[in-house]
């Protein structure tokens, strides 16, 4: 534990008491505790917006998408930014004029139905829990490196604050957190983008000694009639496996077994080889090897370096410009080492083997290294299915659309929008850089990508890592914030107040919305425990399509066609609901989860919008058509 990242961190949080207690001293009406009073100015509104929006999902987890599989990566950054578009020209202005507190407040304004107000508030629930889950285990993997905690510490303290600050002053103090903090994430995001551009790409990531570098080891193998044998006789090649199309060879030295070494083509000279990797090996009695010896501290997987060759063939650029580092990085003649994570089983061992993949830029640079664009018909209906739930899920997350209640008017949502999609919009060309720097520098922790970005600041010294990661602990807060928000106001104003029909004054509010704030939490802190390791990114591409599936339906049709009906809007958000999450829960990446083979889903899509969003579009048409009020006769 480094003392600089304890003070920035103490620094961080203690200002965000302080805004808390400041403005829960406030905060005495509901209107105050859900909506700020609606008195935030439109450009901090903005600035909030981003912050808000800029969640671990942005920062931690599309920087180390981008530094593992490349531009697929940066396509979950369009993918968010394009949502944006439908929430400034379709839902910015109506959210304002139809609602009070909630999501649910703007899909009842013309009905005054129990049906809505329950299966409304049990989405916002829904969307917000399953957003929640990535935004901790984000936070338990920044506090490992940060403050030498375990990642169940880091998840307990983020959700106690965030509990701290809902219960506190509620959405007033979650506003200028999320303020501060993404004013703070765009700034130093932009000096570490400039540092990336100052060291240029490099063949030796460990110049300077900032960067730690393991050299692995290869042989040449040649064909013989026993099959693949070593050139050199002080290694011997034993069993050989193949896993997922991936060739691995089990190499001995002197008779002391090193591993399984992935066979590979050299990049320099064309010839077949063997390559070290690195492995952990989970054994079933709970203790864990990594690269032959038991985990500890001391033996963890080693730093990797990444280019073995750059275009020009130099192997140090020196100082680039942001396009020539985009040139350099996306060149045929450059060769990046990626890292291929292979699991199987030998004997009653679990084995997760990271292997070496040499990779040209110009590969990096285009779709296709995670989304299969020349692949099977299926993994092409994933990347559409994903693509459908992030553009369509930014304007239907809960807690987005609460933070336009918290501006004067309906100009002021339009403003405060428009703010949003430039300062997302730039930091999202940052994580380009960033995560292609953190691929050019070899510093990706490869059992955590959404490390990535704090450890690439590592590189560059102990100040900008520090801050970087004080800022990504403030952002998961001030996110965290925002949706502990909107479920509360689901569960006090809508279920409660509304559905329940309690009629609460607004103190009773208030303190239900604290209570339930408390409640909330506390599942988040146990499901970013439960889902540790997972990438954020991918995570939160789960909560999009619950949003779409479940929520924008009844919005586009609420606003757009009057034949839409209070059960038309119910039924279509109960569909979404379920087959979003039904296909998820039956899904491979799930079943992996679960510990049984990916193979044996019964569904093979992993992401459920291609399926679930027309199929709410469906169901809210169809329930309208059939629940027509009836005409009254002449």
């Amino acid at each position: 534990m480094a003392l600089l990242p304890v003070l920035l961190f103490v620094f961080f949080v203690a200002i965000v008491l302080i805004l808390s207690f400041y403005f829960g001293r406030k905060t005495k009406s509901a209107s105050g505790y859900f909506a700020a009073g609606g008195n935030i100015h439109w450009s901090v509104n903005g600035i909030a917006f981003a912050g808000d929006y800029l969640s671990a999902a942005s920062f931690l987890g599309i920087c180390g998408m981008i530094a593992t599989v490349g531009y697929d990566g940066f396509l979950y950054s369009i993918g968010y930014l394009a949502g944006w578009i439908v929430a400034l020209f379709v839902v910015a202005e109506p959210m304002k004029r139809l609602g009070k507190y909630t999501f649910t407040d703007a899909l009842d304004s013309k009905f005054n139905s129990k049906g809505i107000q329950l299966f409304a508030a049990i989405s916002t629930l829904i969307v917000s829990i399953c957003y929640l889950i990535p935004q901790m285990v984000g936070a338990g993997s920044l506090v490992t490196p940060l403050l030498g905690l375990s990642h169940t510490m880091g998840v307990i303290m983020v959700g106690s604050i965030v509990i701290f600050i809902v219960a506190t002053a509620g959405m007033a103090s979650t506003t200028y957190v999320q303020f501060l903090k993404g004013g703070l994430l765009i700034i130093f995001s932009t000096i570490l983008c400039v540092a990336i551009f100052v060291r240029g790409t490099t063949t030796e990531p460990d110049q300077g000694g900032k960067v730690p570098f393991y050299q692995y080891q290869t042989i040449q193998l040649v064909e013989s009639s026993e099959g693949l044998t070593s050139s050199d006789s002080t290694f011997q090649v034993g069993a050989m496996k193949e896993v997922s199309g991936t060739t691995l060879i089990k190499v001995h030295q002197d008779g002391q077994e090193l591993g399984w070494w992935i066979v590979t083509e050299s990049p320099k000279t064309g010839t077949q080889i063997a390559e070290e990797t690195q492995s952990i090996v989970h054994k079933f009695d709970g203790a864990t090897w990594i690269n032959g010896h038991p985990e500890s501290d001391e033996n963890q997987l080693r730093q990797v370096g990444n280019l073995t060759k750059i275009d020009g063939k130099t192997e140090d650029t020196g100082p680039v410009s942001p396009f020539k580092f985009l040139s350099n990085m996306g060149s045929k003649e450059t060769i990046v080492k990626r890292w291929e994570k292979l699991d199987f089983t030998e004997g009653e061992d679990h084995v997760t083997v990271f292997a070496p993949v040499y990779t040209p830029g110009n590969k990096i640079m285009r779709p296709g290294l995670k989304f299969k664009v020349e692949g099977t018909p299926l993994q092409k209906i994933e990347f559409i299915s994903l693509m459908m739930a992030l553009f369509f899920g930014t304007a239907a997350l809960p807690h987005i659309l609460i933070r336009y209640y918290t501006v004067p008017s309906q100009a002021c949502a339009r403003k405060s929008t428009i703010v949003a999609i430039a300062a997302i919009g730039f930091f999202y060309i940052l994580t380009l850089f960033m995560g292609l720097g953190a691929m050019s520098s070899g510093v990706i922790n490869l059992t955590d990508s959404n490390m990535s970005a704090p450890l690439l600041a590592k590189s560059f010294g102990t100040f900008l890592f520090s801050i970087i990661s004080a800022i990504a602990f403030a952002t998961v807060l001030g996110t965290v914030s925002g949706l502990i928000v909107a479920a509360s106001g689901a569960i006090a104003h809508d279920l409660l107040d509304r559905f329940g029909g309690l009629n609460m004054d607004d103190k009773q509010k208030v303190n239900v919305g604290r209570l339930a704030a408390f409640a909330v939490g506390l599942i988040a802190i146990i499901l970013g425990i439960i889902f540790k390791g997972m990438n954020v990114s991918f995570l939160v591409g789960w909560a999009f399509a619950v949003a779409a599936s479940a929520n924008l339906p009844a919005i586009l049709m609420l606003l757009f066609w009057k034949k839409t009906t209070a059960k038309g809007i119910a039924w279509s958000i109960v569909v979404g609901i379920i087959s979003a999450i039904g296909i998820i829960l039956l899904s491979p990446d799930m079943y992996v989860r679960y510990g049984l083979p990916r193979e044996a889903a019964p569904i093979p899509l992993g992401q459920p919008g291609i399926i679930s969003i027309p199929l709410s579009f469906l169901t809210l048409i169809v329930v309208s058509l059939i629940t027509q009020p009836k005409k009254k006769k002449a």
